[in-house]
């Protein structure tokens, strides 16, 4: 038997690299850039352990689940963590990251996430790094939700450490992603007695064994089918045009909103439309509903629409809209409100489902 994703030749040491060089493009930096194996928490905790250790003192900014979970991995790694909280409904700003920076002058580790998806709001990055490398301090990015959605400047935005995932806005594979590396964190590593060596979770090893080895051979066998789709998904985003994805996705994020409020029963979890991510919009279920009840009865007539419930201690409240992708798209934005109208008018609330319609429909264009 045949088939066209079988008896492959082997993903050669030059096409990995070549597929390397596109995600850079894509990322528009000139700092290595590492594709690792894994889904994109294999280098967030990668990246984390290559730089931390005991001695280092880390600002971990928490703007979602994310962050708390990087805030594990500091501590496990004996680093000294400082968290900076925000409500999940907002952003963190320059101003409040400067103010931690001085009240922790030792500050050598910085954790953010860009645009937390589990949660609807995004980071305002750019601000940011600009007082994060006035302090002297590494700082790491999560771009996995963000990348393809909104810009992902690692260079421009002084970001050490930056990963990406394909799965999301870049509408791609989820079994492969990537982190570029500056000068400064390749610094750290090696400077990092505790840094993963001869391990999955080593980028010294990517380093030291693929790069400065001229990219000739690869560490280990790659995950071929994933590369390929990861090598088409970057392709295809080429063709489109990154600008006209971001685009995509911002009026998707519009739309959703506006169309959400016209219901006359949802209201953003996220106040403000400008701490609002791109990638999806999370709504905050009428008091008295439960939001997975809701996503249920929502999903009953159409389970492919890309509508959740919060997680965890959440799921009670939050509806989460991920408009990302192939579903960033205004037919897939109308779907999911004309669904969510559908299972309120069940629970015995009264949704305007041809208003929010219109609104989203407006809100497009």
């Amino acid at each position: 038997m045949t088939h066209p994703l079988l008896d492959l030749a082997p993903l050669s040491a030059e096409r990995f690299a070549a597929i390397e060089d596109r995600v850079a493009r894509l990322l528009g930096t000139r700092q290595d850039v590492v594709i690792t194996q894994g889904e994109a928490l294999l280098p967030l905790e990668g990246a984390i352990r290559g730089c931390a250790g005991p001695g280092t003192t880390a600002l971990n900014i928490i703007t979602g689940p994310y962050g708390q979970t990087f805030g594990d991995w500091l501590r496990d790694c004996g680093a000294t963590v400082v968290d900076l909280a925000v409500p999940f409904h907002t952003a963190v700003t320059a101003a409040q990251v400067r103010e931690a920076l001085a009240a922790h002058p030792e500050t050598d580790f910085v954790s953010l996430v860009h645009a937390e998806a589990a949660t609807g709001n995004t980071n305002p990055v750019a601000e940011i790094g600009a007082v994060v490398r006035e302090h002297g301090a590494l700082l790491y990015l999560d771009a996995v939700a963000s990348v393809a959605a909104e810009p992902v400047l690692p260079d421009a935005w002084g970001v050490d450490l930056c990963v990406i995932g394909a799965q999301k806005a870049m509408g791609g594979p989820a079994g492969v992603s990537a982190v570029s590396v500056s000068d400064r964190a390749w610094e750290r590593m090696r400077a990092n007695p505790h840094a993963p060596r001869h391990s999955y979770l080593s980028l010294l090893d990517w380093k030291e064994r693929w790069i400065d080895a001229g990219r000739k051979a690869l560490l280990h066998a790659p995950a071929q089918l994933e590369m390929l789709a990861l090598q088409a998904c970057v392709d295809r985003l080429n063709e489109v045009g990154l600008e006209a994805v971001m685009a995509r996705h911002a009026a998707a994020a519009a739309a959703t909103r506006a169309g959400a409020l016209a219901l006359g029963v949802l209201e953003p979890y996220v106040h403000e439309a400008a701490h609002a991510a791109p990638v999806a919009t999370t709504l905050r279920a009428p008091a008295g509903l439960d939001a997975a009840g809701l996503v249920g009865r929502a999903l009953a007539a159409d389970p492919a629409l890309p509508l959740a419930a919060g997680g965890g201690a959440l799921a009670k409240e939050m509806i989460r809209v991920n408009h990302y992708g192939p579903d960033a798209t205004l037919a897939t934005v109308q779907a999911c409100l004309a669904a969510l109208g559908a299972a309120l008018r069940e629970s015995g609330r009264a949704a305007d489902t041809d208003a929010a319609r219109r609104a989203a429909q407006d809100a497009w264009s």
